[in-house]
């Protein structure tokens, strides 16, 4: 098993990811998922291919991949047959190892994923009347170690790759069988390929699964402007938010550079309990974090700014605590509604979810400042796939450790 360069972090409050390269393949092969189409083109160029054959192949399997869904190079018709073993011996279609698929009474769907390293991570699928979401994992484990989560009781073990990123969305869309139906021939002419999204059921994306998105910024970048590409996946920012705990220093690229729907975890209203329950308040506090929502680009009515916040008994949840958020909200002129996320528990979790009433009666003053403020309905819990519940048993271990574990494997087969 080829092994992978493990992330130094600094510290908990204010962690930096360091950027790795992406492990080759044991064949050599390059895998296209997640690669944009200029740099298909160059790859093919690099294989051997003069620059407008290999520009129109680039073209050609940029649309089998992100239009058709293709896994493999010979269902790809409109390549000529000779062609198609050429690209298969250069080059793959990967897709997230799927682990294991769940099932939740509500409908929720839930995948422990596994890359090609042997890292595992989770993306969870939520369907409702008139919508459908997949929310999407950033990181294998988490940097923030915010007390209310489960997934930040993991340590980070590394970034995933924009390939895994959208991979994601290609897994969900193989799963709920609905890829695009139109044109299957790309034309010699560089003109725009055409194609209609019938009946989908995934209709928005939510990065909220494992990790911390702005702390792996260009690999969330690269894979969601593949998401947007109208002739990638095709789904509007418009149906894409991108969640953040505060990492102001990266919001204002987020808003320029990817243009999504911004939710902020916000959790708290006062210095001392999101110190406690969001650390990396310690590194970038309330008043600079709402400064920056402020600032963010596209934020207006038509588009506001959601502030996640977790009901956490006797900690969050006082008549106080709703009218400073309300303060707060007004103080900085922030275009925002509040979700109210009713705790999800999980094995040692230090707090208990506040009552039903509680909850209501802070939402109530909320909705009377003017403030959307809708409490979020649990999904997934009997899986484990609601907010904050996502871990798996991924584990940062040293090279010789793998390399042992995968010699036993082999030894044992």
């Amino acid at each position: 098993m080829a092994d992978t360069a493990l992330m130094s972090i600094p510290g908990q409050v204010d962690p930096v990811p360091v950027a790795r390269d992406i492990t080759p393949r044991a064949d050599g092969r390059v895998d296209l998922i997640g690669l944009p189409r200029t740099r298909i083109a160059e790859l093919f160029a690099e294989a051997g291919l003069d620059p407008r054959q290999a520009r129109l192949r680039a073209k050609q399997v940029y649309h089998w991949l992100y239009h058709r869904g293709a896994t493999a190079f010979e269902t790809m018709t409109d390549i000529a047959k000779t062609m198609r073993p050429w690209l298969a011996e250069r080059f793959v279609i990967g897709r997230p190892d799927v682990v294991e698929a769940q099932h939740s009474s509500d409908g929720t769907r839930k995948w422990l994923l596994r890359t090609a390293d042997g890292h595992e991570f989770e993306m969870v699928f939520i369907p409702d009347a008139d919508r459908g979401t997949l929310c999407v994992s950033s990181q294998v484990g988490c940097t923030l170690n915010c007390r209310f989560c489960h997934t930040g009781t993991m340590r980070l073990v590394r970034n995933l790759t924009p390939g895994e990123i959208v991979g994601q969305v290609m897994l969900a869309r193989d799963a709920l069988g609905e890829w695009p139906k139109g044109r299957m021939d790309v034309a010699e002419v560089e003109d725009e390929a055409e194609y209609t999204a019938d009946g989908r059921l995934l209709t928005n994306i939510v990065m909220m699964g494992m990790g911390e998105p702005l702390y792996n910024f260009d690999n969330v970048r690269d894979a969601l402007r593949l998401v947007m590409d109208g002739d990638g996946l095709a789904l509007s920012k418009r149906r894409i938010t991108l969640s953040t705990s505060g990492v102001v220093p990266m919001m204002g690229r987020c808003g320029e550079e990817i243009g999504v729907n911004l939710a902020v975890s916000l959790h708290a209203v006062t210095k001392e309990v999101r110190d406690e329950i969001v650390p990396i308040n310690r590194k970038y506090g309330i008043e600079e974090l709402l400064a920056a929502c402020a600032a963010y680009p596209g934020a207006s009515n038509a588009r506001r700014i959601t502030f996640e916040y977790v009901m956490l008994k006797g900690k969050n949840d006082s008549d106080d605590d709703a009218r400073e958020l309300v303060r707060l909200i007004r103080e900085y002129g922030l275009p925002a509604k509040v979700n109210l996320i009713p705790f999800n528990p999980w094995p040692g979790a230090p707090y208990e979810c506040s009552t039903p009433e509680r909850i209501r009666r802070f939402s109530d003053i909320v909705f009377e400042a003017g403030i959307s403020a809708p409490v979020r309905t649990p999904r997934g819990r009997d899986i484990d796939a609601a907010c904050g519940q996502l871990k798996t048993a991924a584990r940062k271990i040293s090279r010789a450790q793998r390399d042992r574990e995968a010699a036993e494997a082999a030894a044992a087969s």
